[in-house]
């Protein structure tokens, strides 16, 4: 028995920032926003591109790839972003209920940029646990570009935050076989990156939003960028290698690499350690970073480009604030 992909499903809100735009609101240089931190254009939300609504409209799309009656799936899981169309409430209920799920059952989730990743691992558990489960969803919704403030340099790296909807449909004897998924996290980042208020610690009130409380901010930026560099890349080369020797291959054998938008200089370095070539992934510069959405709209991209085949081994990579680094090893097709 195999547990794999039955299909796929992105929603990419039409409203783009390019990065002249990008560059008049932090006041860098146009060349500094494309070359270093590669940004030609993201996805930003319009007036109704909601996180439960663009994952609605990205599970709709998975559904009929997998050619699946809605009411075919046993449980829907939100592994969007912990900002949804209301605080202290769950999107997955509400996703099952839109479109249709109605013998499912459902919880929220969430491990940042890599939830994806994790999100795979836990729905092949359960279907491996329970024989009444055959069918999860994972379903994202993600729009953390609200709190971005272009005028706070020590968040620099999160310009590229956008916005936009992925779902998954996980099924019993599907194609896409998902094999291991291996997750690194570090707790001693966790206080590092934030939004200070709008938590117990600091509940939300008008002052606060007025001195630009309510947006992402870094707290220790220069012990974080010292930690972290040295860190980071050895990490992204340790859950991508562990995935796939757990998997039963080596890094020789990756096909196509679907990675998480980044500074290009970050990007680069990932592939050199694994000596993969620019053919082997796609570089979302045209979207920025949708955040857990990331790996199946580069999955989507390379479909729709011929980059991914029958036979082909995928690896998911993704990073998150927290700090979390995971990878989800996939053999394409049958």
């Amino acid at each position: 028995m195999t547990i794999g992909i039955g299909g796929i499903g992105v929603y990419i809100p039409e409203n783009f920032w390019d990065s002249q735009k990008i560059s008049e609101l932090s006041d860098l240089p146009r060349w500094v926003v494309e070359d270093k931190l590669g940004i030609k254009k993201k996805v930003m939300p319009g007036s109704e591109d909601h996180p439960a609504l663009m994952g609605i409209k990205a599970a709709k799309k998975a559904i009929e790839m997998a050619k699946c009656d809605p009411s075919e799936i046993d449980v829907v899981i939100w592994n969007g972003s912990q900002h949804k169309d209301y605080p202290i409430w769950l999107a997955g209920t509400y996703v099952a209920e839109k479109i249709g799920a109605k013998y499912a059952w459902s919880f929220d989730m969430e491990a940042e940029c890599g939830s994806m990743m994790v999100g795979m691992k836990v729905a092949k558990s359960l279907i491996l646990s329970d024989q009444k489960i055959n069918t999860v969803l994972l379903v994202s919704g993600y729009r953390n570009c609200d709190f971005v403030n272009y005028k706070n340099p020590k968040t620099r790296f999160m310009y590229d935050l956008g916005s936009g909807g992925a779902a998954v449909i996980v099924r019993r004897n599907a194609p896409n076989t998902i094999l291991e998924t291996v997750t690194i996290t570090d707790g001693s980042f966790s206080e590092d990156v934030v939004v200070p208020m709008g938590g117990t610690k600091e509940p939300v009130n008008c002052e606060g939003i007025a001195n630009g409380h309510g947006y992402l901010d870094v707290i220790n930026p220069d012990s974080m960028k010292e930690k972290l560099d040295d860190l980071s890349m050895k990490n992204f080369e340790k859950v991508i290698r562990l995935s796939v020797e757990q998997s039963g291959y080596t890094v020789d054998d990756i096909d196509y690499l679907a990675i998480l938008h980044m500074k290009r200089s970050a990007h680069q370095e990932v592939l050199k350690r694994l000596n993969l070539s620019e053919e082997k992934t796609i570089y979302l510069e045209n979207y920025g970073h949708i955040g857990q959405n990331d790996q199946i709209l580069s999955i989507s991209l390379a479909l729709d480009s011929g980059k991914i085949k029958d036979g082909d081994l995928v690896v998911l990579v993704g990073a998150g604030i927290g700090y979390i680094w995971s990878a989800t090893t996939v053999l394409w097709g049958r």
